[in-house]
């Protein structure tokens, strides 16, 4: 299955920025985020490469150094994600500078890069962590029952 997207992550051309409050990932409308959700950020230079190795691609976010693959909340939880990634709790981003406080937001804020048109808003988050151990050269490691 083919799916639509573009090529570099840091074209001028993206969507704008979406923010429901300061420094949050925003949903498109149409998508239900019954579980909540949160963020996990991949080097850029991979995201093309996950994207096409993925059975499924929910909403996804670009800036200048990362892709944003939105995730149920809590796929943080008895995982240890590799250290090339960055999680995002309640897909929060640290930089205040992408508050909408900010009428023109410039190069290097996350923008919407992909959005199913319908149903879940969700990449399954264990391929996602399985693509980026992979990548990272990372062991895979969770544990049962653990909160990281």
């Amino acid at each position: 299955m083919h799916r639509p997207h573009i090529p570099d992550p840091r074209p001028p051309r993206l969507a704008p920025v979406l923010c429901d409050r300061p420094g949050r990932l925003t949903i498109p409308e149409q998508l239900p985020t019954s579980l909540g959700y949160d963020a996990v950020g991949t080097p850029w230079e991979h995201g093309e490469r996950i994207m096409d190795r993925l059975p499924r691609v929910g909403c996804v976010f670009a800036d200048d150094l990362r892709w944003w693959w939105i995730v149920p909340a809590g796929s943080h939880i008895g995982v240890t994600w590799p250290p090339s990634t960055s999680y995002a709790i309640g897909a929060h981003m640290a930089d205040p500078s992408w508050t909408r406080t900010r009428p023109k937001p410039g190069p290097g804020h996350p923008r919407l890069l992909h959005a199913p048109e319908s149903g879940s808003p969700y990449t399954p988050p264990i391929p996602l962590y399985f693509l980026t151990c992979r990548l990272a050269g990372s062991t895979p490691h969770w544990s049962l029952g653990a909160a990281s």
